[in-house]
């Protein structure tokens, strides 16, 4: 998807949101009693973009409005040359009639990271929907690890994130994601309506993939849920990595073997494994588990092996606080 680059034309400048996806087309229909989609507070926009420059990698443009919130970067990363935001909320999680729209941009030669300084909260839901759009683009051998912290479907939740990923010649970039289904500790579970999570990636040759997830325990259809064999079985947490690395030293097959031997060690009782993403593309990294703090620690085992590889640094700590 075609984007301006974070700083160009006015802050927050965007198109109209496009048509929702045909999962979502009947929530669309429906009014939101409280403020309406697209008002102030609802309509969140975040735009980061990071440079290189003689000192490393640098925060050369932020821009956010509520529900985001920027105060900065940290210098902890491992790599000497990365840069780190965490984005913050001072909300109580995404409601109904949310759209949120995320662009972070990194130029040419610059490694940066990307997370959220807590597990974001998609909340009870009785009318319309909440959508995320996110546009991540590298430039010529930089580097992103976007990796937020997971996303919590409460009760009735009905959630639609997209995310586009662009990478230029010799770029690359880690992608994490964690859904838990529900507040496990009150015994809630599988009790949201509607989620999907769509990543699509492209290079300078076109696409490189496309991947969804889409899991409706609250659909009338009759089909499968979440829990039936060959979808998530007995495991309730689903962690997916993506390490998309077109143009990488390693050979598309020593990664894969790498990021598999990484994911063995997952710490029990998750379960985790690897396969070749299409076209050189990468690796994709799949971890189940009946928590969302295990699912995390076998992601983060699988990224911390694939950054030794692609950086030569291990992942970040994930302590936040």
């Amino acid at each position: 998807m075609a984007t301006d680059a974070p700083g160009e034309g006015e802050p927050g400048d965007r198109e109209d949101e496009g048509a929702p996806h045909p999962a979502f087309a009947g929530y669309a229909a429906e009014p939101v009693p409280q403020a309406a989609v697209g008002s102030p507070g609802k309509d969140g926009v975040l735009e980061l973009r990071f440079e290189r420059g003689e000192r490393g990698t640098a925060l050369s443009h932020d821009y956010a409005t509520v529900p985001f919130h920027v105060s900065g970067t940290l210098g902890h990363d491992p790599h000497p040359d990365a840069e780190t935001v965490f984005v913050q909320s001072p909300t109580g999680g995404v409601a109904q009639g949310d759209r949120h729209d995320v662009t972070v941009r990194v130029d040419a030669d610059a490694v940066a990271h990307v997370s959220t300084q807590s597990a974001m909260k998609v909340q009870t839901m009785r009318a319309n929907y909440a959508a995320a759009e996110t546009r991540l683009s590298v430039g010529p051998g930089g580097h992103l690890d976007y990796v937020p912290e997971p996303t919590i479907l409460h009760e009735g939740a009905r959630y639609h994130a997209s995310l586009d990923l662009d990478l230029a010649a010799g770029a690359s970039a880690v992608l994490g994601e964690v859904l838990v289904p529900g507040r496990l500790a009150r015994g809630e579970r599988f009790d949201f309506e509607r989620c999907l999570s769509q990543v699509r990636a492209t290079g300078p040759d076109g696409l490189l993939f496309e991947d969804a997830t889409h899991l409706a325990p609250g659909d009338d259809a009759g089909g499968p849920g979440p829990t039936a064999p060959g979808v998530l079985g007995e495991f309730a947490v689903y962690g997916t990595l993506f390490v998309v690395a077109p143009d990488a030293a390693l050979s598309s097959d020593d990664l894969h073997d790498v990021v598999a031997a990484a994911c063995a060690d997952a710490p029990n009782p998750a379960r985790g494994g690897a396969t070749r993403l299409p076209n050189g593309a990468g690796v994709a990294v799949r971890v189940l588990g009946d928590r969302g703090e295990t699912v995390s620690a076998g992601l983060h085992s699988a990224w911390s092996a694939a950054r030794r590889e692609l950086l030569g640094a291990p992942a970040p700590a994930g302590r936040k606080y």
